[in-house]
């Protein structure tokens, strides 16, 4: 079989002539339709379909968008039709030389579906205005309607703005030139791929409109758009929007965020119409975005899986259900110290924190909040943040956490993605708000002046809500139970492995990692912990533990100070310490600077914990003479799962050395277990436990995540094994069934001599004198990559670039020793790291630095 256009076989494409039924045509008017029809391949491979794919395009593509769902099928055999319009006036089908409005295309839509017979179980997918098309024969005919799949679309735009590239091409002076006299509004269409278009591609894609004649649909298209009330179409308009939320069959929405038509506010009105919808949103992916991402595969996936699944293989607590609030409410006549804050001074009692926690949760429910609607919290850890946590919290609304460690660009794109209908936050967030568009009501948590609040947004004040609240008298009775099974909190990873990742916990996941936290390290009520890390700020008060965040930039852990630490220390006499070890470090950097009574505090706590990234066990040990009575644990987990296994530093002593890092035993209520990769780095779907087999490390616990934030894809891949979550993270049990972490699955180098992780070669390198921190990585196909050392120097290098000849040697005999061959060694003066830990390092930048540096490229900064 030929392709008549890349990527689509000749026998798909075909010509019907169907009777019209709308009311601009005569009767008996008949039009020459194409459209791409996978029923005869079916039929010669002997397969019936168990269901039809009717697939609409928008403006100004064709059928040819849907390519993708067609070789999907062809590939792996499935048994599903599918069927690409194109509509009248547009791709191959007839000009009929009649303005064809919204009404009209959704009747044609059904004419063509009847000509074909298609029956029931018929699921729509549709495209830009192929979407609200798609859904407007949807709504008319639910008894054939199995499922409803949408790409960047919309339905309603009241009280939107219109999209800056519409106005431009709906302006009368620009409507005619730009999309029929010119080929222009196809080609600023075709340029918002990304990436940019194969010239084939785009080449198929501007086929059926190489004269004004063959644009006459185009333009007619966007001349109905109808935002204006008065247009000819917004009655049809009106009543399909309305009317899509009548649907109740399953629905996909998969999105490309970079659509600077159909932005993020159109999925969000969308998902308010379909609650029941999966969502998927495409980092980095724009308007066409079936272009820009594989979206066959995900969507025959969600086809062919069982709604809600994932959450009936969720793990439940053994405990009964203690809601977050719980300590907080039982100590509401407690005058003793909650939450310190250090700069400026300041303190609030148990007994304090209950009533500004209902007064706030009182005024926020006044504006509008209730149960369910997002609140991105932009504060820093402390009184401000710690009350509108619980506030949230009481009123069941679900808080946005994502930090500015995430820097500017990975904020916005967390912001963006979860679509908070509110936001609070300090001047500095509510700037950066108001220029890169974050959405939500904004309310300031400082005081503004008229002028500042008009041009930042802000409609209210934290001050003005605890006074509103403050008179309503609201107590912890005031407000209905949140239902334990809803959302309660999306909080984001630290965007070292990608884009960071919205994670979902309900309000018993949170609950449950409370408990966690309390039975493991025996976290009890009367505790006092310094939080140099936001999240245990946070669990702080569900502990009945008084909490204080040292004085510093949380967003930066190595700003931590070992005098901010003992400060923080002193002001609640800590027993416990939780501080990341990029933060750590800088405290041991900065120790000299204590004074007798600093060390003191020091030496009075209990329990010393670090997270985020393996812990060298000589930086430990200085830790451990730093808090000489406290017994200093590292705890490994993920914001997926926090924590998943602790060791302490005599474990680790005893452990010894290893392929890997030692990360101990599986915490309290946790499970954990190894799903061994092949040779080529990819890990398989059986849980096994069985001592020194290297695998994705799994894990299944109360606390676990509910699920990725509208991240459906993401969630399938990694609740792929009923009941575990796959976290990416490659390992192996040792004798003693302690956990040892090898590195990132996306890390594991495909060698000729098999699958090779990266930390033990790393471990080697760092012994080489002279050595900083290493990172192993492969460059080449998989199955034959070279390996490949990038580290850093002491004292560092000066440049970036290959390493000198003596280091080279000594760096490939100690690998050699772990049984790997090193190809090349270079150097640079510092490793690429997250921006929240500082800590971890980013090997798959390192990974693409160094092929552009072997090949001759110009050596840039990693």
């Amino acid at each position: 079989m030929t392709e008549i256009f890349p990527g689509v076989k000749e026998i798909y494409s075909k010509y019907l002539s169907v009777p019209s039924t709308s009311a601009i045509d005569a009767q008996g008017t008949s039009y020459r339709w194409h459209v791409l029809d996978n029923q005869e391949e079916l039929t010669q491979r002997g397969i019936t379909p168990v269901g039809t794919l009717v697939c609409v395009h928008g403006n100004p593509t064709w059928s040819y968008l849907w390519r993708s769902l067609f070789n999907h099928v062809s590939d792996h055999q499935l048994a599903w039709r599918i069927v690409a319009v194109d509509h009248l006036d547009m791709g191959l089908s007839e000009r009929t030389g009649k303005f064809r409005r919204l009404a009209e295309r959704v009747n044609d839509l059904g004419d063509v579906i009847d000509a074909l017979d298609l029956g029931n179980n018929v699921t729509t997918v549709g495209h830009d205005w192929g979407g609200i098309i798609s859904l407007g024969w949807a709504v008319a005919h639910q008894e054939r309607l199995n499922n409803v799949v949408l790409t960047n679309t919309a339905v309603h735009p009241a009280g939107f703005e219109l999209p800056a590239a519409l106005k431009i091409a709906t302006h009368p002076a620009v409507h005619g030139w730009g999309t029929k006299s010119t080929r222009a509004f196809l080609q600023v269409t075709h340029s918002l791929a990304q990436p940019a278009l194969d010239p084939q591609v785009r080449q198929a894609f501007m086929a059926p409109y190489t004269s004004a004649q063959k644009r006459e649909g185009v333009a007619n298209f966007v001349a109905d758009i109808p935002f204006l009330p008065e247009h000819p179409s917004r009655g049809a308009l009106d009543e399909i929007s309305e009317a899509v939320r009548s649907l109740k069959v399953p629905a996909l929405m998969l999105w490309g965020p970079k659509d600077p038509v159909f932005s993020d506010r159109y999925l969000r009105d969308l998902m308010s119409r379909l609650p029941q919808a999966q969502v998927h949103r495409f980092e980095g992916a724009s308007h066409l975005v079936g272009e820009d991402r594989d979206i066959a595969t995900p969507i025959f996936e969600w086809l062919d899986s069982t709604p809600d699944s994932a959450h009936s293989a969720r793990v439940q607590s053994e405990d009964a259900y203690l809601p977050m609030l719980a300590e907080l409410d039982s100590r509401q006549d407690d005058p003793s110290a909650a939450v310190v804050d250090i700069h400026p001074p300041r303190s609030l009692s148990w007994a304090e924190l209950g009533q500004r926690v209902n007064a706030l949760a009182s005024g926020l429910q006044q504006i509008g909040v209730k149960s369910g609607d997002r609140v991105n919290l932009l504060v820093p850890p402390g009184i401000e943040l710690t009350s509108l946590i619980y506030a949230c919290l009481r009123l069941g609304a679900v808080i946005v956490v994502a930090d500015a460690g995430l820097g500017t660009k990975g904020l916005g794109r967390a912001i963006k993605g979860a679509g908070p209908s509110f936001l609070v936050g300090i001047n500095r967030a509510l700037t950066g708000a108001r220029v890169m568009g974050w959405p939500g009501t904004k309310i300031a948590v400082e005081e503004l002046s008229s002028a500042k609040r008009k041009v930042l947004g802000v409609e209210h004040t934290l001050d003005e809500l605890l006074e509103a609240g403050s008179s309503t008298g609201a107590t912890a009775g005031s407000f209905t139970a949140s239902d334990p099974d809803a959302d309660a909190a999306v909080l984001f990873t630290s965007g070292s492995t990608g884009p960071a990742k919205g994670v979902v916990y309900t309000h018993r996941q949170l609950s449950a990692m409370r408990d966690t936290l309390r039975e493991t390290y025996h976290l009890k009520a009367g505790s006092s912990l310094v939080a140099g890390f936001a999240p245990f700020a946070l669990l702080g008060p569900a502990l009945g533990a008084t909490s204080v965040t040292p004085d510093m930039d949380v967003t930066a852990p190595r700003t931590l100070t070992a005098s901010a630490l003992a400060d923080a220390a002193v002001a609640v006499n800590a027993t416990t310490v939780f501080a990341s070890p990029a933060a750590l470090a800088n405290v041991l950097a900065t120790k000299a600077e204590l004074n007798t009574a600093q060390r003191k505090t020091l030496s009075n706590v209990e329990l010393m914990l670090s997270a985020g990234a393996p812990i060298p066990e000589p930086l430990l040990d200085k830790v451990q003479q730093l808090v000489p009575n406290a017994k200093v644990h590292t705890p490994y987990g993920m914001t997926e799962a926090l924590p998943v296994t602790d060791i302490d530093l005599d474990g680790i002593r005893e452990a010894g050395q290893g392929n890997g890092v030692c990360v101990g035993t599986a915490v309290a209520g946790a499970t954990i277990a190894i799903a061994p990769i092949d040779d080529l780095g990819v890990a398989g779907d059986q849980p096994e436990f069985t001592p020194n087999v290297t695998g994705e490390i799994l894990v299944r616990a109360a606390h676990v995540k509910d699920r990725y934030d509208r991240l459906w894809v993401t969630e399938q891949a990694s609740s792929s094994i009923t009941g575990w979550h796959r976290t990416g993270d490659v390992g192996h049990f040792d004798g003693e069934g302690r956990l040892w972490v090898e590195g990132r699955l996306g890390h594991v180098l495909s060698m000729a001599q098999g699958a090779v992780t990266p930390v033990a070669a790393e471990h080697a390198v760092q012994s080489v004198k002279g050595a900083g921190r290493a990172a192993l990585v492969g460059v080449g196909p998989a199955g034959t990559q070279a390996a490949v050392v990038v580290m850093e120097t002491v004292p560092a290098a000066p440049k970036a670039g290959p390493a000198s000849g003596e280091l080279t040697s000594l760096v490939r005999s100690a690998v050699a020793a772990t049984g790997i061959e090193v190809a090349a060694v270079l150097v640079v003066k510092s490793l690429p790291t997250d921006i929240r830990h500082n800590s971890k390092i980013d090997r798959a930048a390192l990974a693409q630095w160094a092929s552009s540096t072997l090949a001759g490229g110009r050596i840039r900064t990693p």
